[in-house]
Parts: structure tokens; sequence; C-alpha cells
């Protein structure tokens, strides 16, 4: 309780505070962000434990943070996310600042809307919906199965199903396409979300055409990705944004798909670092790395299965590993389910399964169709601020903020 208590005192303080919304510049790092900010770095990260301080590392250029600060311009607490579901949360308390990590309140909910062609699918969803992220992620459902240019015609059907994460009142993170059609001549095209997160068209084969090799030869994995879990020791939550692969030090590093280097050199928390942009949105991380292939410098272009680095154990690591983090759009994903798994049409059980779903996704679709849903957003108050008992898992919303 007394840490209910603690943070009902920040909430009351808040009254003489205002809050503001941020992005996350390009090129800012946690300690530049601290330094720029006058805020103490040692107890906010010099004297973190190493998965705290990896973690910093993990904060993506653009996300949405708060803050709220004194008269005086002095910050009294910040929430910069690190995912959909995880926060760094800096406060202040009888002048001394702490650093922990948090859940995200967010509210999900399930949306859906439906329009005819005017230029495209891409611009149509966009003037629609002012999203970019729903017209990528439909038009990327459809780009192995549909030539737009070629298909479609003006007043052809488009609709979508889908899921949507809001947080202080906004749209937060990547929305989850569910179910969408398009109807071309005549003719209805869908895509659907599988219980593997995988997607499928309505024979139940698979619509994921981008596939990543895995980055080191005949390793063990020791540590797999997850992006909230509550530590019962430590009473802490923690996030292991990547997979690690155990392997002696010197093993060779392969660029896990065709791509081009966007960064390499020394972090602080991952040491040596290598990050490569691929096609289709999706950025890998090499972390520890022990050494780099000679040669390789920012820019330089590599092939799938090309050497780039030798595994090592610089940064904050405690014994020689790679690290690996695979990221789409900017959201860090689960390697495991895109690396090396093979095109596949569901069968046996699973195609049982998959029909059941099919049949409401499709019963789902259609209502929408029918009535002919226009899109709405979704809306909560925005100056709404979060306090959170991270221990009992609680949570307290404070009175509006002037």
């Amino acid at each position: 309780m007394a840490r209910l208590f603690l943070f009902l005192l920040l909430a009351i303080s808040l009254y003489g505070a205002r809050v503001e919304t941020f992005r996350w510049s390009n090129g800012e790092t946690y300690l530049s962000f601290l330094e720029r900010n006058k805020l103490p770095t040692k107890p906010l990260f010099y004297k973190l434990d190493e998965d705290e301080k990896q973690l910093t590392e993990e904060i993506i250029s653009g996300v949405h943070c708060k803050e709220t600060r004194e008269k005086d311009g002095s910050i009294l607490q910040v929430f910069i996310p690190l995912n959909e579901e995880l926060q760094i949360h800096i406060y202040k308390n009888k002048n001394e600042y702490f650093f922990e990590t948090i859940p995200i309140i967010s509210e999900t909910k399930t949306e859906a809307f439906i329009l005819k062609i005017e230029k495209s699918p891409y611009l149509d969803i966009l003037r629609e919906t002012g999203s970019k992220k729903l017209a990528t992620i439909f038009v990327e459902g459809f780009q192995d199965s549909l030539n737009f240019k070629r298909d479609l015609k003006k007043g052809d059907t488009l609709a979508m199903v889908y899921e949507q994460k809001y947080r202080l009142g906004q749209p937060f993170s990547m929305p989850t396409l569910k179910v969408s059609m398009i109807e071309v001549n005549g003719k209805k095209h869908y895509v659907y979300l599988g219980e593997d997160d995988r997607y499928y068209n309505q024979d139940g084969s698979s619509l994921q055409g981008y596939f990543l090799g895995t980055p080191v030869k005949n390793a063990r994995i020791s540590s797999e990705f997850t992006k909230k879990r509550f530590h019962p020791i430590l009473k802490k939550y923690r996030a292991h944004l990547g997979v690690d692969y155990a392997a002696g030090r010197g093993t060779p590093i392969f660029s896990a798909g065709d791509g081009r280097i966007v960064f390499i050199g020394e972090s602080a928390g991952y040491g040596n670092v290598t990050k490569i942009q691929h096609s289709d949105g999706y950025l890998t991380l090499y972390a520890h790395q022990n050494s780099f292939k000679k040669g390789l410098r920012n820019g330089s272009n590599v092939k799938k299965e090309e050497i780039i680095g030798y595994v090592g154990s610089t940064g904050l690591s405690t014994g020689a590993h790679l690290h690996f983090g695979l990221y789409k759009d900017g959201e860090a994903i689960d390697p495991l389910r895109v690396v090396q798994v093979a095109t596949k049409k569901i069968s046996g059980k699973e195609r049982d399964m998959f029909l059941k779903l099919k049949a409401n996704y499709d019963k789902d679709i259609d209502l929408h169709v029918t009535n002919e849903t226009k899109f709405v957003r979704a809306s909560m108050p925005e100056n709404v601020c979060y306090f959170f008992d991270t221990q009992e898992s609680k949570h307290e919303q404070s009175a509006p903020t002037s």
C-alpha cells in the first residue's frame, strides 16, 4: 500500500503541474534525454540493473511520450513507451528521482469500416481514416495475391475489421488486422488472421511472403522474446525485445536478409551493434558483437546469409551471445515467428479450427458490409493521467489537470 500512497500523493501534486505530450526525437538517446532535461543520470541510468539499462536502448524515435512539469519547468514524471504493453516511468518524490518499468494501461476496441474505391486502397483508406498504419497493413495483406493497379477499378468495395489499442484517448501501436475483404469484378478476396498470428487467404494458404534467415547457425536459444512479464522475486516488470543465441566467442553472425546497414558502431547497452534495414518495413538488430566484418560501414548493402560480424560479449552482457532484434515499422516483434517459417497450407485439425475462425470472421465482416459501416474513431478523455501500483497491479486515475 505504500507504493499506492506514493502515487496518490503524486496525483495530488499534479494539480499544480502541467501535462505535455512530446515525440521522442530521432537520434535522441536515453542518456541525452536525461542530460538535456537536467535529470540525474546516476539513479536514472548508472544505478540501474543490466536488463533495465538495455531496455533504455529500445526507445523508438517518434513514439508519443507524456510528461508533467512543475511551474518552474522541472520534470515531475515521464512516461516513455517501449512497446504497446510496457513503458519506462521516471518520477520525482521528495526531491529524488526514481526509475521503473510499468504496464501501459490501454483499452482495445474492435473497429471496422467499408468504402468504395476512388483512387487506390492506400489513398482511399488514408482519406477515410487518416491512418497510414491502417492503409499500410491493408495493402500488405493483399500485395502477394492482387495487382491493385491492374485488377481494381473505381467503385470496387473494400472492408476491414481490426483491433486498435487506445492510450490516453489516442490510437496507440499498430492496429491488428483481423479480417479484410476487397471485391474485384464481383469476386470477394479475403485475408484472415490465424491463431498463429499469420495471415491466410480463404483457401487456408499462408500469405506471409517475407522470410528471414537464422543469424547464427546451430546456436542454442538462451532467452526468448517477451514484451512484458512480472519478475516474482525482483517485483519488477521486465521485457526482452529480441532473441538471444548462445554461441562461442568469434562465431560468425549472418545477415538475416538482404538489406542496407543503417547503423554500425558502439552503444552503451548493446556494445558493438549493427542495424540492417530490409524491405517491407523490417529492421534487424545484432548486438554484443565481438567485432564487425571488415569493410562494412553505414550505408553498406548486405545479402541474406552474408557474414556481418562475430559473436562476443560487449556492452551489458554476462557471456558470449548474440542478441537478435526484429522490428516491423518501428515495432518490436518476435523474430521466431518470422525467421525460417516456411509457407504452408493448413490441413487436418488446424484446418478445421481455421474454418471455424473463418466462418466467424465472414459473419463479422458481412455484417459491416451489409450495414455499410462508416469509419468512426473511438474517443476517450485526453487529459486523464494514470498512476500505477505495479506490485498489486492496480491503477488510479487522477482528476483532469489544467
